[in-house]
């Protein structure tokens, strides 16, 4: 399924037809140009669902690159590649492939939609054998399907750049391609061009309001959950992290900004529901990776029996397992249901009166609230007695600085570098407390590895060491908060 993946950063040019290309020999070794006869079938939902997302699905042949192509967006200019070799039939989008764009199309078939046939020259330029940039010069015939086929021609120009450390070759390209006559592309790709797909629907917000800010943050973090659906999907380092951020951000800024934006106690419950799917596999390869790195630290003759393989091995098959369960998740309708509610949030959200009001006036309350909401949960942590019902408390402390965490991080284009410093400073109690919380929830996993390594029989005097390990992390950090805390609330009084 993994296919091959590459990253693409291009810039497009829209050129006219007698347009020239200029001499690049002073830029780099010329060589070229080369012509090919490119036939490329894209495919999308009837309602062009990926063309309205930037991303791009064909089956092309002819070139050097022929086969299947799923162009996924991750930054203006730059793109996701994953490539499948080419298979006979036209009808059918690879499994693999569609399953990748499934939180885009969310079970709508995927069917031809348009046809791109390509006069492409390529030149390319290279430095000691190296291949810098490559520059095609593309004339297109583009049919759009449907009851009344149309058919459009154009001429473009596209500059890749082939070696990632060579930046400012392509810039070089860009400058002397636009001297010529060149203008930079509007347009995302060619399918773009050609389909022109209805732009995705914007809130009825007005500049300047909070109303805009705090939507436009949530449209963001939407992007950003569905960015790393498929990298989730292919299991990529880190994106299952990412994506529950992603999710933890939306619930949180939805919690914030209640008096902002109304009627969010559905998506908030969804989005929970989403981060705990995406959590077991998390939690599960953070303390698999702990243990294995507290393991390597100790003496060869500390360590007694099979725990590597209680705490690798096994905790790694419960985390493919979990992988299994987010596959599932992400491929039902409850997970559908839950972005076409987030389409729906930040292109007609339930604004309340306060979305009217200036941002910065607005919001720099609603930041101040979320430190206070921090400080109460603090008192009333500190209120109680009992050490095991107080330290218990102290998780409520830790879900409200991470909260005015990401509520100041949220502000902080808006409202500036205070922000930033209120952030980090809620960064810093939301990580202490992280430790400590951390180090029990290991004691309690190694506690329940060490119980079954007792009955079958296993040598448990290592996981006794460990634990000692975690609980001496755990009180140590514990010990720390007081000072901690006592440095964070002086800060925040200058920054508030």
């Amino acid at each position: 399924m993994r296919g091959v993946v590459g990253i693409e950063i291009e810039d497009k040019f829209d050129v006219p037809p007698d347009y020239a290309i200029p001499d690049l020999s002073r830029v780099a070794e010329v060589i070229g140009p080369k012509s090919y006869q490119l036939v490329a079938l894209y495919y999308d939902t009837a309602d062009l669902r990926l063309a309205a997302r930037g991303v791009t699905l064909r089956r092309r042949r002819g070139g050097e690159d022929a086969g299947w192509h799923l162009k996924l967006p991750k930054a203006k200019g730059v793109r996701q590649e994953i490539t499948r070799p080419l298979t006979r039939s036209t009808k059918i989008v690879p499994e693999e492939l569609a399953e990748l764009v499934r939180a885009y199309t969310r079970g709508a078939p995927l069917v031809p939609v348009a046809e791109l046939d390509t006069r492409r020259s390529v030149t390319v330029l290279l430095d000691d054998g190296v291949k810098l940039v490559e520059v095609a010069d593309d004339r297109v015939k583009g049919t759009v399907y449907g009851d009344e086929p149309k058919i459009v021609r154009w001429r473009e120009v596209e500059a890749e750049l082939l070696a990632p450390d060579r930046q400012a070759v392509l810039a070089k390209v860009g400058k002397r391609l636009r001297k010529a006559g060149a203008t930079p592309s509007a347009a995302t790709s060619k399918l773009a061009k050609l389909l022109e797909p209805t732009p995705l629907p914007k809130a009825p917000t007005e500049p300047g309001t909070a109303g805009e800010i705090v939507v436009a943050y949530l449209s963001g973090q939407v992007n950003a959950l569905l960015a790393q659906d498929p990298r989730v999907r292919r299991a990529e380092d880190d994106a299952v992290h990412q994506m529950r951020v992603a999710a933890r951000r939306m619930r949180s800024a939805l919690k914030a900004f209640k008096s902002v934006v109304a009627d969010t106690a559905q998506v908030q419950d969804e989005l929970r529901w989403l981060g705990n799917v995406l959590g077991e596999a998390r939690d599960l390869e953070v303390i698999r990776a702990r243990f294995a790195k507290e393991l390597a630290r100790l003496e060869p003759e500390l360590v007694h029996g099979p725990i590597q393989a209680r705490l690798g091995t096994d905790l790694h098959e419960r985390e493919q397992e979990a992988y299994a369960r987010i596959k599932e998740a992400l491929s039902g309708e409850r997970y559908y249901t839950l972005l076409n509610a987030l389409d729906q949030l930040v292109s007609d959200p339930k604004l309340e009166k306060a979305a009217a009001k200036p941002a910065e006036k607005k919001l720099s309350a609603i930041a101040a609230a979320g430190w206070n909401r921090v400080t109460k949960a603090y008192e009333t942590a500190q209120a109680i007695e009992d050490p095991e019902r107080r330290e218990i408390a102290m998780h409520d402390v830790r879900k409200a600085a991470k909260r005015a965490r990401y509520t100041a991080e949220a502000l902080q284009p808006t409202l500036g570098a205070n922000m930033g410093k209120l952030a980090k400073l809620s960064e810093n109690v939301q990580e202490i407390l992280g430790t400590h919380q951390d180090g029990v929830v290991a004691q309690e996993t190694l506690a329940k590895e060490a119980e079954s390594a007792r009955q079958a029989g296993e040598d448990t005097f290592t996981y006794g060491v460990l634990i000692g390990i975690e609980r001496s992390a755990a009180e140590r950090a514990y010990a720390e908060f007081p000072r901690v805390w006592a440095e964070t609330v002086g800060a925040v009084m200058k920054v508030l």
